[in-house]
């Protein structure tokens, strides 16, 4: 399949050609659509107890409001960001942002539990489209190093705050206006996308020599990473020996085996094996899976805490975390700063052990901490360094990707995101809630022994982030400026 004639228009803004006039319009407008897509990630949590009082969902089923749409989201990934290489990204992100609007008003009109899932699964789905074209987009559209080092950290820097702002328009939404509306307001960001993105942006795809491509090998990765994230989510509820956890997993890392084989084996892989050869990009990868975990598990938690111990509402809980979005910014600032100084692999080790150092802080926390001296200086640290660390991460993820596979490499690394974050929550919550169980019958008060259970949660969660920063200084690459996240042109066909 030979590229569209207006295919031209975006490769011009490639390693060969000027910068695209309209990458910066363009970077508003998916942006905004990611941080819709991050939004939807955390908005739902501070407004679970709403949702189940008003749709009367049993405990184990309202699991499935969080649940549903990250086994989608986590499972199809890989698939959306190769689709999009192979069909077109333009074409795959209108296609998402549509899913994922139906899946919003499906959701906030829901009546019935039944409804509610249906609509998160297809949000999913909508999210697993859409993120890895968009940022298969950007990473084509900005060919400039400074440049591209600055529209990765926006980028990042707006899924961080979406997550941010999600638990404070929840609890903003669900006190004063509906939970509803939680679902509703990406709408009009969709409707907005819609217009916006086909002004701004021509169609690329990859240019293949073969007739017809083999798609065995993602059906069957897709079937394995959907049950391994399941397995996971799984494991939060229940025992690791449970056959409800073990049979996923199990079946799961199974099929990824099977893809691993039926993707060697085959003259036309979907998702070909040597894209993993690239060491910066592999690294950086293991390293965003291993510092996610300790990443989400935060808010997570930290939510439980502030409810459960501190006995915030969710609108207090909400705003709680406004200093976050502002640290965030702050470490995207600081970024842009250190890493044409420092190089990528020490401004992302720098990233990671500050963040380690912010999560140690907020392990300090008992049932007695207030929010000023117990909760937000960890947060302020946490919050900066992790602004420092996303754009760097970003950028190694993306080193040395050429255009034909520019969103598959953006579909590996918000998997590595989905189930760095699903292994995370799965093990430190259970963490949490055994330590718990144990300081209860030892006679410590309620309080006393959910903070201790938390804490210890944060600390491991340090030891992650401290893990993930060993990992990166002894084994990435340290590429210089002008490659970072750089697209390389494709080779001629043979």
């Amino acid at each position: 399949m030979t590229a569209e004639p207006n295919e031209k228009a975006v490769h011009q803004g490639g390693p060969a050609g000027p910068p695209d006039p309209r990458r910066w319009r363009t970077l508003a407008v998916l942006g905004l659509v990611q941080f819709m897509l991050i939004l939807d990630v955390t908005v739902v949590n501070i407004a679970l107890p709403r949702i189940q009082d008003t749709l009367g969902f049993s405990s184990a089923g309202l699991a499935w409001v969080v649940n549903g749409y990250v086994v989608m989201a986590g499972g199809l990934l890989l698939l959306g960001g190769r689709l999009a290489d192979v069909f077109g990204r333009r074409r795959l992100f209108m296609a998402g942002v549509v899913v994922f609007g139906v899946g919003s008003v499906v959701c906030g009109a829901a009546a019935n539990p039944a409804t509610m899932v249906t609509g998160r699964f297809v949000q999913g789905l909508g999210e697993a489209l859409t993120a890895p074209a968009a940022l298969g987009l950007i990473a084509l559209l900005f060919t400039d190093a400074k440049e591209r080092g600055k529209a990765f950290g926006i980028w990042g820097g707006l899924a961080g705050l979406g997550g941010v702002t999600g638990s404070v328009l929840s609890g903003v939404l669900v006190d004063l206006v509906s939970w509803r509306w939680i679902f509703l307001i990406n709408v009009p960001v969709a409707v907005v996308a819609l217009v916006l993105v086909p002004m701004l942006t021509s169609e690329s795809r990859m240019t293949r020599v073969r007739a017809r491509l083999d798609f065995s090998g993602a059906i069957v990765g897709t079937l394995g990473l959907s049950a391994v994230v399941y397995g996971l989510l799984q494991a939060v509820s229940r025992s690791w020996g449970a056959w409800q956890v073990l049979v996923p997993l199990l079946g799961g890392l199974a099929a990824l085996a099977a893809m691993l084989a039926i993707e060697s084996r085959s003259a036309a892989p979907l998702i070909p094996l040597s894209f993993f050869a690239n060491r910066t990009r592999l690294v950086a990868n293991v390293a965003t899976l291993v510092s996610t975990g300790g990443f989400f598990t935060y808010s997570y938690l930290l939510t439980m805490y502030e409810q459960q111990v501190l006995h915030y509402s969710p609108l207090t809980g909400g705003l709680s975390y406004l200093p976050f979005g502002f640290a965030i910014g702050l470490g995207i600032g600081a970024n842009n700063a250190l890493m044409p100084k420092l190089g990528v692999r020490a401004t992302l080790a720098i990233g990671f052990v500050g963040s380690a150092v912010g999560l140690f802080l907020t392990g300090m926390i008992d049932a007695d901490s207030g929010y000023v001296g117990g909760v937000l200086p960890g947060m302020i640290i946490l919050g900066a360094f992790t602004g420092i660390a996303i754009p760097a991460s970003t950028s190694a993820a993306l080193h040395e990707v050429d255009t034909e596979n520019s969103s598959l490499a953006s579909a590996v690394q918000n998997v590595m995101q989905q189930v760095g974050a699903a292994v995370g929550i799965a093990c430190l919550v259970a963490l949490a809630l055994t330590h718990t169980t144990g300081q209860l019958r030892s006679g410590a008060a309620p309080d006393a022994a959910a903070a201790s259970g938390f804490a210890l949660s944060f600390w491991v969660g340090a030891a992650l982030m401290a893990a993930a920063a060993v990992l990166v200084l002894a084994l990435l690459g340290n590429p210089k400026a002008a490659e970072w996240g750089a697209p390389k042109e494709n080779p001629a066909p043979a």
